[in-house]
C-alpha cells in the first residue's frame, strides 16, 4: 500500500490537513515567536523571510497544517518526507506548534495521527532532531523511537535520527 503524503487526519482535538498557498500568513503568526526556535537548529525561523523559504520547500514537499477541530485555529505544521516505499520507510519532521500547546496532548495527538497513518503503509518512521533540541528529542523518545544515530550537518548543526518501528510503538 502506498503512503499518501498528503492525507487529511482528524482526531479528538486536532485536524491535520495539506498545507495551501494561503496558508502563510495564519502559519506565520504562530511561527513568528522566537521562543519556538530557541532551540532548534535554525534559530532564525521566525523572520519572515527566513520562514518564507520553509514555507516553500513544505509547500513543494508537501507539508500539512495542524489546526484545532473545535475553531479551525492554525496551531502548527508537519510534515512526511523522504519516503522510501522499498526499504519501508518515511520521515516525519519539520513539527512546529505554537508555544501555548506545549506541555498538552497536542504534539502527542499529531504524531499519533501520523504515525497511525505511516504505518498503515510503512514498517519504520524516521525522526530527525537537532542534537541540541533537547524538548523535541525527549517527545520523540516519549513516542517509543530509539538512537540509532548522529547524522552530520555543516549548515544546521549535526542531527540526532531516532527511528520508531511499528513493533515498537509505545501506545498513548
Amino acid at each position: 500500500m502506498a503512503l499518501d503524503r498528503q492525507p487529511t487526519l482528524v482526531g479528538p482535538t486536532l485536524r491535520v490537513r495539506p498545507m495551501e498557498p494561503d496558508d502563510l500568513e495564519a502559519l506565520y503568526a504562530v511561527a513568528s515567536d522566537p521562543g519556538i526556535w530557541e532551540q532548534h537548529p535554525d534559530r532564525e525561523r521566525w523572520r519572515r523571510d527566513v520562514f518564507e523559504r520553509y514555507f516553500a520547500d513544505a509547500l513543494a514537499s508537501g507539508g500539512a497544517v495542524v489546526v484545532e477541530t473545535h475553531d479551525g485555529e492554525v496551531i502548527g505544521a508537519s510534515r512526511y518526507d523522504r519516503l522510501d516505499e522499498k526499504a519501508g520507510r518515511v520521515e516525519i519532521g519539520w513539527t512546529f506548534l505554537a508555544r501555548s500547546r506545549w506541555g498538552g496532548p497536542a504534539n502527542r495527538e499529531l504524531k499519533d495521527l501520523m504515525l497511525d497513518h505511516a504505518f498503515g503503509a510503512v514498517d519504520v518512521v524516521v525522526f530527525r532532531v537537532g542534537v541540541e533540541n533537547r524538548r523535541s528529542r525527549r517527545a520523540v523518545e516519549k513516542l517509543g523511537a530509539r538512537l540509532a544515530g548522529i547524522e552530520p550537518d555543516d549548515r544546521l548543526g549535526d542531527h540526532a535520527v531516532y527511528e520508531l518501528r511499528a513493533a515498537d510503538r509505545t501506545p498513548a
